[in-house]
Formats: C-alpha cells, sequence, structure tokens
C-alpha cells in the first residue's frame, strides 16, 4: 500500500519576490499583490452611494469616489470579510478594477516569496477571497484577490443601477 504525500512544489506556489502590501482589517491582517493598488490614500472625497433595490445584494459597496475623471465604487472591507465593524482610515485604490477598499491600517510592504495553496477546509466564499496564504512573521496571512473585492458582473449592476437612478433624477427635474 503505498501513500502519496504532496511534495512541496505541489503545496507550496514559488513567487520570485512578489511584493505585497499588508494591511488590516477588523484586528484581521491580509496582504494584497502591490501590483493590484494603484494608490494608498485617506478617505477625503469619498461620496455616499444609494443603489435603491440593489442596496441589500451590495450591503459593502456604500460610497463612491471620484478620481481623475473615473468613478471608484469604495468596498467595505468589514462587510466584506464578514468581520466585526471597525473604523477605516485608508483606501486602496485597486488598479484595475473601478473599485476601492477600506481598511483600517497599512502596515507594510514586503517581499513574498512563497505562497502555500488554500487547504481543503477553506470551502466557502473565501476560497473566491483568497489566492493562497502566506507566513509572514510568524503569523500566516491570507493573500486576497483584488478582484474577488468586485467582480465585473456586479460592477456592471451597480453601474446600470446608478444610470437608472441619475436618468430618473434628470426626468423629475425636467418635469
Amino acid at each position: 500500500m503505498s501513500v502519496h504525500r504532496s511534495s512541496d512544489n505541489e503545496r507550496f506556489r514559488r513567487r520570485a519576490g512578489e511584493t505585497v502590501i499588508l494591511f488590516s482589517v477588523g484586528g484581521a491582517k491580509f496582504a494584497i499583490a502591490a501590483s493590484a493598488v494603484d494608490e494608498i490614500r485617506d478617505l477625503a472625497g469619498l461620496q455616499k452611494l444609494v443603489l435603491g433595490t440593489l442596496g441589500q445584494k451590495f450591503a459593502k459597496v456604500k460610497q463612491m469616489l471620484e478620481r481623475q475623471g473615473q468613478r471608484y465604487f469604495v468596498v467595505d472591507a468589514c462587510e466584506h470579510f464578514h468581520l466585526a465593524m471597525a473604523r477605516p482610515t485608508r483606501l486602496l485604490v485597486l488598479r484595475h478594477a473601478p473599485a476601492a477598499v477600506t481598511v483600517n491600517a497599512i502596515d507594510c510592504m514586503l517581499e513574498l516569496n512563497a505562497m502555500q495553496a488554500l487547504p481543503r477546509a477553506f470551502s466557502g466564499e473565501e476560497r473566491d477571497w483568497y489566492r493562497g496564504l502566506a507566513l509572514i512573521n510568524g503569523r500566516v496571512i491570507p493573500v486576497v484577490r483584488p478582484e474577488a473585492f468586485l467582480s465585473k458582473a456586479e460592477v456592471i449592476l451597480i453601474e446600470a443601477s446608478l444610470r437608472g437612478r441619475e436618468a430618473g433624477a434628470r426626468a423629475v427635474a425636467g418635469a
């Protein structure tokens, strides 16, 4: 009887010097690829976002940011990760999506040399949230998928809802 053991090559994905940003949300630590973040900024300029009937479906999106002629939908990371509410102080503006994420603090930037695949115990929506796990300063830290904060389909629905609300407001104003 032979027992198959996964090799280190299967369990660990090598990342030759991937730079990540370590941040905290509601007392938990996370990492995100630095290449996925366009800007780290304070919360100035955030506008309240009212989504009407979509509000319950998108409870994690309550604000937006207009920056350099582009609209970003702001995801509350506590809502996204189902963590206790905390007071965010920073905003991660994502590079390849019209999304930004509120976080409590930015801890540091560092080189990530290895990331472990998610264990099977991660079986719910967290499988979509995380790329893998990294050991950083003796702690296991989830490495997030930036596209999991707000999918392209979610962005399309939010934009359609806003266009509908804006068209309704123009019709009322013109009447």
